[in-house]
Formats: C-alpha cells, structure tokens, sequence
C-alpha cells in the first residue's frame, strides 16, 4: 500500500512502504530534463544535475555533501533524462530525517558557485567523450538522433562539448530556477519509514516556496513520412564487433497499448527464451547480445533492437532479424508464448520491487506521467489481460519497416556503406 498527498506548495509526496527492510529511499523527479531545452543551453538540465552536488549554502562545497552522506554509508545519485531529472540517497532507516534534509538542501539551496561550474566544464565534456567511446552505449543515442530528427528530442542529454565550454552560467541558472520548483515535483519515500516522515517532509520540503509561474513544455516530435529505405546514422569506428540499433516509433506513455507492447518486446527479444536470443545467438552464433527495448516518452516511444555482431556476418544477421521481425508482424504469437511472457513480467517485477529505490521509481515515474496512476498491482492486472489479438495488432502498428531507423558503430564511411554492407539497400 501507497499513501499520497500533496503539500501546499504543490509538491506531490507519496509514501511507499516495504516489508523486510531496514533501509528508506527518499527520491525526488523533476519535470525536467533536455527535451525540454533550446539550443543555446542543451546539456543544461544534465550540468544542473552535476552542480546539485557541488555545494548549498549549508553545506558550501561538495566535499561537504559527499562526506556527510559516506559518513553514513549512504547510497546516493542522480540521473538525467529526455523527461526528467532524478535525485535520490538510499539510508539506513536510523538516517531518514537526514536524508531528507540533504536531497532538499541540494535541489532548493545550490549556489551554483562561478567557478565550480567552470571546473565541472571539463569534467562534463570528458564524460561526453567517455560516452562516445563506448560503442554499446553511443549507438542507442546515434538512433535516437536520426529517429527524432529535428526534434530536441533527438539532442544528446549532456549536450556537445561546445556547448559546454561556452554555456552561460546566469542562463543556465535562470532556467534551474524556473523549473526547480516543488509544484514541478515528486517526492518519494519508500522502504522502512519511521512515523515522523510527514513532519519531516513539512520541515524540509513543505517550506519552499512555489512561484507558480507558467513553465514552458516542449515541442512535440513530428515524425517522419513513410520511407522506402531506412534512415540511418553512424560513427566511424574501427572495430571488430559491429553495435546495431534499429528503432520504430511507439507509443506516448499513456497510450494504453503499452502493456501488450511491453510483452511483444519480452517475447521478440527480451530474455534468454526470447525469439531474438534463440535465432541470433543460440541457433546461428551471430552475436553475444541481442535484445528489445522500448523507451517511451509523453507522445511517441522508441521501440529499439540492440545487438553487438560479428561485422564478417552483419548480413546474415540483419537478415535474421529482419526475418523475425516480418515473422511477428504476419503471424500471431502463440498462446503459449504469450503466457510465458507475462510470467516473465510478474517475476521481474517483484524482483525489482523488493527494493526501495526501484520502488520509489515505480511510484514517482507513474506519478509524474500518468493521468492515472497505477500501483504495481493495477499494471499486473492490465498485463494479465492482455491478448494474443492485441499482441499481433501492436506487432502491426509498431514493426512498419516504412518506419524504420537505424544506427551502427563500426567501420563504415557513411550510413549508406552501413545500410549497403548491411544488405538493405544494393
């Protein structure tokens, strides 16, 4: 069971118990994050999220913050998405009060100091580069740049390293205040919670002030028409494995056919049994990974195939998975299938929410994007409903090669040698 409520301020709170632990999560969403940026300032919500760390006025400089929080043994992040940004510190249930305190302090109080920030600079752009390094990583952020194509949905999360060099620290701290504001919020708390959390959040929490100003969304993402011949994108690497993304827009995530999706994808590619792993890596040795996934945003998703090939077979692996792909689209899944599926789900789950943490995220992205919110039970309930007929109709709708954009890592010019050596177009 979850209890919700909502400060005066606006801040929406929900408390989140679990059985059989003595550890409390306190996470915090923002309704932020680089969609929402324009092009002078992106990477902007990823560097706020960086400086939250830097120094408050209580606790004037990160070292400040980072040995109060060892000294404890917390657990403790933040994370940036297209979406939002999270902020969270996993305690001992003894340290609640004062894990509250600190993710408060941090998002209400940073001083955002001058030249902190010019010293994160550098460190920002070597993460950049840390990620562009990294085939199995990059090659998911190279699709999404060709899929949203003129939609900052399309941007790198941590911006370029340009921007970050020449990025104005009164912009950037203009449009941290805008959006920082507890109306703008969730707050979860999950794991052992001690009677007094209420009166701690009013502490902490329930004193900030909302301005209430409007707050600017974003562009919606305009898809592209209907093409013959996949649009496609690459870094010229020189590997010996080539990293493959192939994506299809999805569905917003509102859409309610997000739980049939959800189980299309566990059964096309996202586990062991999963038809993707058996054909591609068990039966032909073509990869050591190969997978499906669906990240979704307000109004479209992005429902992606990852795999690491052999760059002697990428044909004969492409047109594997082409051949699965064009299978679940012709033919139903089995009833079988689709049982085993939603087995995998309900497991998955209780593994994840046994923990704090994945449960405060649970509560806090449901809170935050859905009309209705719904407890882990109620989505279990509507994956249990889920039919074959609905299955082969997503299968329909999302797996439209006319759709279809793709991005590689490896040792190719352009993305026609990609899309040529790949055996997609002669």
């Amino acid at each position: 069971m979850s209890n919700e409520y909502t400060l005066e301020n606006g801040m929406r709170v929900i408390l989140a118990p679990v059985k059989g632990t003595d550890t409390v999560s306190v996470l915090t969403l923002v309704r932020v994050g680089s969609r929402y940026e324009y092009p002078a300032i992106n990477g902007a919500c990823h560097f706020i999220e960086h400086m939250m760390f830097k120094g408050t006025r209580r606790r004037p400089t990160a070292q400040h913050i980072s040995r109060t929080l060892d000294a404890i043994g917390a657990d403790f992040n933040a994370f940036t998405s297209k979406n939002y940004t999270g902020y969270y510190v996993k305690v001992d249930k003894s340290h609640l009060k004062l894990g509250i305190d600190i993710i408060d302090d941090m998002l209400f109080a940073s001083k955002m100091d001058p030249d902190e920030l010019n010293r994160e600079r550098g460190a920002i752009i070597e993460e950049i580069h840390m990620y562009e390094d990294n085939p199995m990583m990059h090659v998911s952020d190279l699709l999404e740049r060709v899929m949203f194509d003129g939609s900052s949905l399309g941007w790198e999360i941590a911006g370029t390293p340009k921007i970050i060099k020449e990025i104005d620290r009164d912009e950037m701290f203009a449009f941290y205040k805008k959006y920082y504001q507890p109306s703008n919020m969730v707050l979860v708390i999950s794991g052992k919670i001690d009677a007094q959390t209420r009166v701690w959040i009013e502490q902490y929490f329930g004193k900030r002030k909302s301005t209430n100003e409007p707050l600017d969304g974003f562009e919606a993402c305009t898809l592209r028409p209907p093409h013959v011949v996949p649009h496609a994108r690459v870094q010229s690497k020189p590997t010996e494995q080539i990293q493959l993304a192939m994506g299809f827009p999805s569905f917003g995530l509102q859409d309610t056919r997000n739980p049939a999706l959800t189980l299309m994808g566990v059964i096309l590619g996202g586990n062991m049994s999963s038809r993707l792993f058996v054909e591609v890596r068990e039966r032909k040795g073509l990869a050591y990974f190969v997978r499906a996934m669906n990240d979704a945003y307000e109004e479209v998703g992005n429902f992606m195939i990852r795999a690491g090939l052999d760059k002697k077979r990428l044909d004969e692996a492409l047109k594997t998975i082409m051949r699965e792909l064009r299978k679940m689209v012709k033919e139903p899944v089995s009833a079988k299938e689709l049982k085993d599926a939603k087995a995998y789900v309900r497991g998955q789950m209780a593994i994840r929410l046994e923990d704090s943490y994945q449960r405060a995220q649970w509560f806090a992205q449901e809170r935050m994007f859905q009309a209705n919110a719904h407890t882990p039970e109620a989505y279990l309930k509507l994956i249990e409903a889920v039919t074959v007929k609905e299955v082969h109709a997503v299968a329909k709708d999302v797996l439209n090669l006319k759709q279809m954009s793709i991005a590689g890592v490896g040792p190719f010019k352009d993305g026609n040698d990609f899309l040529k050596k790949a055996g997609l177009i002669k």
